[in-house]
């Protein structure tokens, strides 16, 4: 049986024209019938709110059906909100919240941002920053099997949502609204979109969410802006539609494309960095980082008679592909240098780092080269896995939490770089906050991925990226299209909102002397010893 459409009123600023608005809706209901709820974008108060809200307040009077608004764009009615995280203004009437998802009973979505994009740092109480904007993306496209959203509503304009469409009149729109709205728009791939505060109408033609013949179809937008009500223009401020929610429709119903259907406006400002075409070695990351001691004697090495590579699966059967040069980490290379190796298994080894950004940073790195986790044979990853079960039983044995990253760009050699922090310093949301807020100031589209999939299935190889894991599984991951910050993992790490060593972000600003160095490698095997598997198989 078919779900019921839901039917929907959206409305532009109201400015505190309560009577207007809501004798507007009752007109349609009494024509057409009831609605099931009216959303407000852009000025719900304006200056002149008071009398006529007062009214509503005090239970006087009562909005004709359940209305749901956006919070403050201005300082002037901050006071009208009360409540950052959402509450009932007066019956009927709902603040949805500075940034979040309402989800009905009916299965319908509705991504809300509320505010103006700020101008400045801390953000004021009636603006949004990109720390917002990452935090609304990660709730939404951390959920499995995420395809969108039904309804976005923001305050603002997307910038550039005009591109490869019809025209938005007397708006410029590379000029107008919000490249952060613009960014949650990609994102989220709501089926509508609206939003006011240029007191104007546009209703832009419908636009993919996918790729052709790259990608599979996927549902369209709908971007409508609206405007003020009751201006003197006539133009138009109340939109009315109906809608199934996408968790109740036929998925081939729901990616069907109109004909006027055009190309994705946002996806210039995705391919804005251009794509290097240096060579590998252009900018490759100084190879003297990291150095090992393959003289020490590191346990029983386990044998390797193949017969757990299973014969039915060609992939584990394959050698490693051969450096093209000298390689500083595959583990049998005339270039090494030799000091710093804490553990040795069949397939992998533990090092620490030079110039780590503590005494127990270490890197977790295949025996054979590959270039990164997404190379890797079944059981090389296996042993990988173990390392990092017996890294975390290891520190928090010590009161520690582990941060892992690797950057599959501008390196030839897959290197896990294992960082401590201190339980009591910070939670694992306090590190995933400060990754995507610093990945979102320097532009770059840091997004939490399902806890347990696999990074091969979402990176292919060769694909540049750079990865971030926490012990409790939770990752991040961010595809490189451009040019990416080789120290950016450090730098994070590093900075006040977690480690508070700055001074600690270039691993060459903290290289320690030879001696000290080794003396550090025997203390951490010392101690890693009664957890390192390798001695015990």
């Amino acid at each position: 049986m078919a779900a019921t459409p839901l039917r929907v009123l959206a409305c532009g600023d109201v400015e505190g024209r309560l009577e207007a608005i809501f004798g507007r809706v009752r007109a349609i209901q009494a024509k057409s019938g009831r609605f099931d709820m009216l959303l407000c974008v852009g000025n719900f108060f304006g200056s002149t709110s008071e009398a006529e809200w007062a009214e509503y307040r005090t239970g006087a009077k009562k909005a004709p059906i359940p209305t749901y608004v956006l919070g403050a764009n201005n300082q002037d009615t901050l006071s009208y909100f009360p409540d950052v995280s959402g509450c009932e203004l007066a019956e009927n009437i709902t603040y949805l919240g500075r940034r979040g998802v309402y989800s009905g009973c009916s299965g319908l979505q509705i991504a809300y941002l509320s505010g103006t994009e700020a101008q400045e740092q801390p953000a004021p109480a009636h603006s949004f920053s990109a720390k917002d904007v990452a935090e609304l993306k990660t709730s939404l496209l951390s959920t499995p099997n995420f395809r969108g959203v039904d309804i976005l509503l923001t305050s603002p304009w997307p910038r550039d949502v005009g591109t490869f469409a019809n025209s938005a009149g007397e708006i410029d729109t590379k000029k107008c609204g919000s490249k952060l709205v613009s960014d949650l728009a990609a994102s989220l791939k709501p089926r509508y979109h609206f939003a006011a505060l240029e007191k104007a109408y546009y209703e832009r033609l419908p636009y993919r969410n996918h790729m052709v013949l790259q990608e599979t179809p996927q549902h369209v937008t709908r971007f409508i802006a609206l405007a003020d009500v009751g201006n003197t223009s006539k133009k138009k401020y109340l939109y009315a539609f109906s809608i199934v929610p996408l968790s109740s429709m036929d998925p081939a119903e729901l990616v069907k494309q109109p004909q006027d259907v055009t190309e994705n406006p946002y996806r210039k400002l995705r391919k804005e960095a251009p794509k290097s075409k240096a060579p590998l070695c252009a900018e490759e990351e100084p190879a003297c980082q990291f150095f090992f001691d393959l003289n020490k004697h590191q346990g029983k090495k386990r044998p390797s008679d193949g017969k757990e590579r299973g014969d039915s699966q060609p992939k584990q059967a394959k050698k490693p592909p051969q450096p093209m040069g000298p390689c500083w980490f595959c583990l049998a290379s005339p270039e090494v240098e030799k000091h710093l190796v804490v553990s040795i298994g069949t397939h992998c080894y533990l090092a620490l780092a030079k110039g780590g950004l503590s005494p127990d940073h270490v890197l977790i790195l295949p025996i054979g080269h590959y270039q990164s986790v997404v190379d890797l044979s079944s059981e090389v990853l296996e042993e990988v896995t173990k390392y990092k079960a017996a890294l975390k039983e290891f520190f928090r044995s010590k009161g520690k939490r582990y941060v892992l990253f690797e950057r599959n760009y501008r390196s030839q050699h897959l290197q896990l770089q294992v960082v401590p922090v201190p339980l009591d310093l910070c939670t694992s949301e306090d590190i995933k906050e400060a990754f995507i807020a610093q990945a979102q100031e320097q532009q770059i589209e840091l997004l939490e991925i399902p806890e347990h999939s696999d990074i091969a299935q979402v990176a292919q190889p060769g694909t540049p990226y750079f990865y971030v894991e926490l012990d409790t599984g939770e990752k991040l991951l961010h595809r490189i299209r451009g040019r990416f910050p080789l120290q950016f993992g450090r730098e994070v790490l590093a900075s006040e909102a977690l480690l508070a060593q700055p001074q600690r972000a270039d691993w060459r600003q903290c290289a320690a002397q030879r001696p000290e160095e080794a003396a550090q490698a025997r203390a951490f095997r010392r101690e890693f010893e009664p957890f390192d598997f390798s001695l015990r198989d």
